[in-house]
């Protein structure tokens, strides 16, 4: 990889980052295109996504599932992010830790739930493509992890030691110089560039701390409800809970999201500088999550009687409610601006003349009324 310093990934780094995510998304992308292939419309793939069990058609069933269409945007998203050089180095690290993270924790079910005897019954050679995807996929999210960990710079960089630019005329030769002053870099908060401000900070904690709370006590709630040995079958996969190919277990999707909506809220109380792609990548799945349980709810008809159902049934479609809403108001959060970078101005030496009027920095003496002989 390149040596290039670029705080906390390296330019080759950030360069491989970006390939691996195309790569990431090229590989979910397929699927969606292939089911779209075997709809008879293309509005079945949307109804699939958004819960209804209709297979489109013998020996075969659908491969995605709403998780898949938001890996792709993330990848994508993480792959820009990587070939800008307005996105903060440590934001850029921490939209590849992101993706990493969330690929990893959604598909590893997958690895044994494709090669189950219970999948006799579809094409396997569309079992066999899926499972090697999601190899293929975990390789490339430990990849990820890879990158950012060998990615960094060797020595850190001071940029702008050296700086004086106002001490050189056009020509590259030195003006008249009375003094010499370090820069002092404008006072924006603690924390690393594109950290979040104290509020945005505060408001992404709070939102997914509580939603992933929320969820951990469902999948609670279900493990003392079934039993174990019901409870495993959602979370390790069966038959019964089947319902696209690339699709966790139901159990153990809500629990993957529970563990990314409080780590992203636990870095997030840190103002660390990887808090805002952390959050945004588990807003976008918690939402999607949180949407596809109000369709199914609205479509059973369950909010024009929501006084009449059972506490479990009013528990959860208020549940459904919040994850969505609390998802929409952290993605507003996070997709503000962060702290802006202000390493440039370190250590950077700002030379000013004499000249009366000439400009000089605030912090730096004037010059005497009169300066000494010869000079």
């Amino acid at each position: 990889m390149s040596t290039v310093r670029d705080g906390v990934l390296t330019r080759g780094a950030r360069g491989a980052g970006a390939l691996i995510c195309l790569l990431l998304a090229l590989l979910s992308a397929g699927w969606i295109i292939r089911d779209l292939a075997v709809a008879e419309h293309g509005a079945d793939v949307w109804w699939a996504w958004l819960g209804e069990t209709r297979r489109p058609r013998e020996f075969t069933a659908w491969a995605t599932s709403a998780l898949d269409p938001l890996l792709v945007l993330g990848a994508l998203a993480a792959a820009v992010a990587q070939r800008r050089t307005a996105v903060a180095s440590s934001v850029a690290a921490g939209a590849l830790l992101s993706l990493a993270a969330a690929v990893a924790l959604l598909r590893i079910p997958l690895v044994w739930v494709l090669g189950a005897d219970w999948l006799q019954g579809l094409d396997g050679g569309l079992t066999g493509w899926a499972r090697l995807t999601v190899v293929a996929q975990l390789v490339l999210a430990a990849a990820l992890f890879v990158v950012v960990a060998a990615g960094r710079p060797r020595s850190p960089g001071r940029p702008g030691r050296h700086t004086a630019g106002a001490a050189h005329g056009p020509a590259g030769a030195m003006a008249p110089v009375y003094g010499v002053v370090r820069a002092v870099p404008s006072v924006v908060g603690p924390g690393r560039p594109g950290s979040p401000y104290r509020g945005a900070a505060g408001t992404i904690a709070v939102l997914l701390g509580a939603a992933g709370l929320v969820l951990a006590g469902w999948e609670i709630h279900w493990r003392q409800q079934l039993g174990w040995y019901l409870y495993r079958k959602g979370l390790l996969g069966d038959a019964s809970v089947f319902r696209a190919l690339l699709q966790p277990p139901v159990h153990w999707q809500g629990a993957a999201l529970a563990v990314l909506a409080l780590g992203a809220a636990a870095a997030a109380l840190r103002r660390a500088a990887l808090s805002r792609p952390a959050a945004l990548t588990a807003a976008a799945l918690l939402l999607a999550h949180g949407a596809v349980a109000l369709v199914h709810t609205a479509r059973a008809g369950a909010f024009g009687r929501l006084a009449a159902l059972s506490l479990r049934s009013q528990l959860e479609a208020g549940t459904a409610v919040f994850v969505a809403a609390a998802a929409l108001a952290v993605l507003l959060a996070a997709a503000r601006p962060g702290l802006p970078d202000t390493s440039r101005d370190l250590d950077a030496v700002r030379a000013y003349g004499s000249a009366p009027g000439e400009a000089r920095p605030p912090h730096a003496p004037p010059p005497p009324s009169r300066l000494p002989p010869g000079w």
